[in-house]
């Protein structure tokens, strides 16, 4: 018989979301009604301190991917991040009451808050993590595939099990389709018995075998999970597969599907028109700063301009900070790389902070760009990718952006290989673009800048 119901990614982080959220609600309650002086707690005042101590929380937890399953199953990293993470919150609330109420405190209650509420959510994470150290928490999946998906057998089954990533599900069974007679065996019957997961792979649904169809049907009365390889991919890697995949092209065609969303458009405005000031007053700072030290360590023009694809294809200038050497393509376009001998000093600065990208402020007011949307791409890199991937022009649905969920979720695109992974994110943007999902790149973007991921 199959084990019982494993509890899935998305459980367990409630779970672990709950027990976080009552120590917050405890702490805050210690503070409020112990450790503020008496004469300084009004009903307004409690009420603006949970709102913020809780705002404040999940959006660090969120910056800081708090609630990174693998972060949390990691024995050594566990109490340490709590620890660290928990700290950043109650110094945010602390400072936040004293600089805008200036309030007194009483000692002892404030070192509980300060002190105990990191603990005790370290402590939480700690037991969270022991116990599903003892409950199964890896689905036992059955692999179902045809012909058609036959040459990519050994990589989906890497994709499952999670080469780069912990998907907790792993790869116990696979059932060859045209193989009429593998379903009979009775290793793979007494086998299918420990499945929890069923991963389909096929290019039709419409001619499963009998038996198969039983099988699946039981299977789901029984609550166990049965999805496409397709689905499953979308909901763990947070992308669309794009390659050798029977049912992406279906997912593509979704893409033009979608209904006007005119709060959606209402906030991609606000956006670019709230940061297109922020950005602007920034890079008009930096103009002088940059040009001075450009006179030292990275002699030559100031700004570099170079054609980009945009929307429905229509190339347009992109202006940035020069980084690279003079001539830097004389031999040749080629997509920057870690440790690219083109990229001066200064420059490697300059890209380090972001600050070669703040030009691109030009193109946003010149209407060519957005603030969050897929990467503008060189036509020369176009082409070659429309060649190896016929939908790729798909991502030139909607304009450009400066960020984009594939650059907050895949490194930095040295070669094409790597454009063809971040277009996968690209299309899962395009298919599931919102509010919330915009509103999580931009918290992610700040993740990147802060902390200098990418090249």
């Amino acid at each position: 018989m199959p084990r019982p119901s494993i509890l899935n990614s998305v459980e367990r982080k409630f779970i672990l979301f709950v027990g976080d959220l009552i120590i917050i609600l405890a702490s805050l309650n210690v503070l409020v009604n112990n450790a503020i002086d008496a004469k300084y707690i009004l009903m307004g005042i409690k009420v603006i301190v949970f709102s913020f101590g809780i705002t404040s929380y999940l959006v660090l937890a969120y910056i800081l991917e708090f609630y990174n399953l693998e972060k949390v199953s990691n024995r050594k990293k566990v109490f340490s991040q709590s620890l660290y993470i928990s700290g950043l919150y109650v110094l945010a609330v602390f400072l936040f009451l004293v600089i805008v109420y200036d309030v007194s405190f009483w000692r002892m209650p404030l070192l509980y808050f300060l002190v105990l509420t990191p603990i005790e959510i370290g402590l939480w994470r700690l037991f969270f993590r022991n116990i599903f150290s003892v409950i199964p928490v890896t689905k036992n999946v059955l692999y179902i595939y045809d012909g058609h998906a036959m040459g990519t057998v050994k990589d989906d089954i890497g994709l499952i099990n999670g080469d780069e990533m912990k998907t907790f599900y792993k790869v116990k069974l696979t059932y060859p389709l045209d193989d009429a007679n593998y379903f009979t065996k009775p290793s793979f019957i007494s086998a299918a018995d420990k499945i929890d997961a069923y991963i389909i792979n096929l290019r039709s649904y419409d001619d499963l075998p009998k038996d198969l169809e039983k099988m699946l049907l039981r299977a789901i009365l029984l609550g166990r999970e049965v999805v496409t390889f397709t689905s499953f991919y979308e909901n763990t890697y947070e992308a669309l597969p794009i390659r050798s995949r029977n049912d992406s092209f279906y997912e593509i065609l979704q893409l033009r599907n979608r209904k006007i969303r005119y709060l959606g458009r209402i906030f991609t405005f606000s956006v670019n028109f709230i940061l297109s000031i922020v950005v602007g007053f920034i890079c008009v700072f930096c103009i002088p700063i940059v040009w001075f030290l450009n006179l030292f360590f990275n002699k030559g023009p100031l700004f570099y301009t170079q054609k980009r694809v945009g929307l429905h294809g229509k190339e347009f200038k992109i202006y940035k900070f020069r980084s690279m050497v003079v001539d830097a393509e004389k031999s040749g376009a080629a997509m920057a790389k870690a440790n690219d001998a083109r990229i001066t000093p200064f420059g490697k600065i300059l890209r380090l902070f972001r600050i070669d990208e703040l030009p691109q402020i030009i193109s946003i007011i010149n209407g060519d760009m957005q603030f969050i949307g897929p990467r503008p791409e060189r036509k020369v890199f176009v082409d070659q990718l429309n060649e190896m991937i016929p939908y790729y022009g798909v991502r030139h649905l909607i304009k450009p952006g400066i960020t984009g969920w594939a650059q907050v979720k895949y490194k930095y695109g040295e070669n094409l290989e790597d454009s063809i992974r971040k277009l996968e994110y690209d299309l899962y943007y395009i298919k599931n673009k919102s509010i919330t999902l915009d509103f999580r790149i931009l918290f992610k973007t700040v993740t990147t800048v802060l902390f200098s991921r990418g090249v």
